[in-house]
């Protein structure tokens, strides 16, 4: 190959996952993309794009779309980049690894941090206590006003109550053994 090829394709796949479960679509969809990509860009090495990625999966398992547009690359190397329409593609990140510690150093590590949160946490406890006390003192101001007014409000409720409890203890209750044993007339 001696240059990059750029491709759009429209890619059914509906066609391709209609016959399968439905718990099982969006994975045969991804496998007819890439079967789709093989045969038409004569290449094995193909790259899904992560936002391409997305589209497919952003309806769950059971509901892949039905058919995607595509923009598609391929460099010298023989490597296929699939990305959605628009877009540019680009690489997942690849996580750095770091080169693993000895018990020792992961101990003293984890001493420093612990110590570095101590001396946060005083800090946050110092700055913090003055406002506290402000806010004790305007809380118990309320409940002192909310006080206040209680008795007031409870007098207006007696009052009302009154002449509904007055109706109630006028009228005769009957116990329900009494009722049952009255003949019907």
């Amino acid at each position: 190959m001696t240059e990059e090829i750029k491709r759009e394709y429209i890619i059914p796949l509906r066609r391709g996952f209609l016959n399968t479960p439905r718990y099982k679509r969006t994975n045969k969809a991804v496998r007819v993309l890439k079967e789709f990509l093989i045969k038409n860009m004569k290449s094995q090495n193909i790259r899904m794009g992560p936002r391409l990625n997305l589209i497919l999966w952003k309806d769950g398992m059971r509901n892949p779309p039905a058919k995607v547009k595509v923009t598609v690359t391929k460099d010298k190397e023989g490597i296929v980049r699939a990305e959605l329409f628009g877009f540019e593609y680009v690489d997942f990140k690849q996580i750095e690894s770091e080169e693993p510690k000895n018990l020792k150093e992961k101990l003293q590590d984890k001493v420093k941090g612990k110590a570095r949160d101590a001396e946060g946490e005083v800090k946050q406890k110092a700055e913090t206590s003055k406002p506290k006390a402000e806010e004790k003192q305007k809380a118990e101001e309320k409940q002192k006003a909310e006080v206040k007014q209680k008795p007031e409000t409870s007098k207006l409720k007696a009052e009302t109550a009154l002449p509904v409890e007055e109706k109630l203890l006028e009228t005769e209750v009957k116990p329900q053994a009494e009722i049952s044993m009255q003949k019907p007339e």
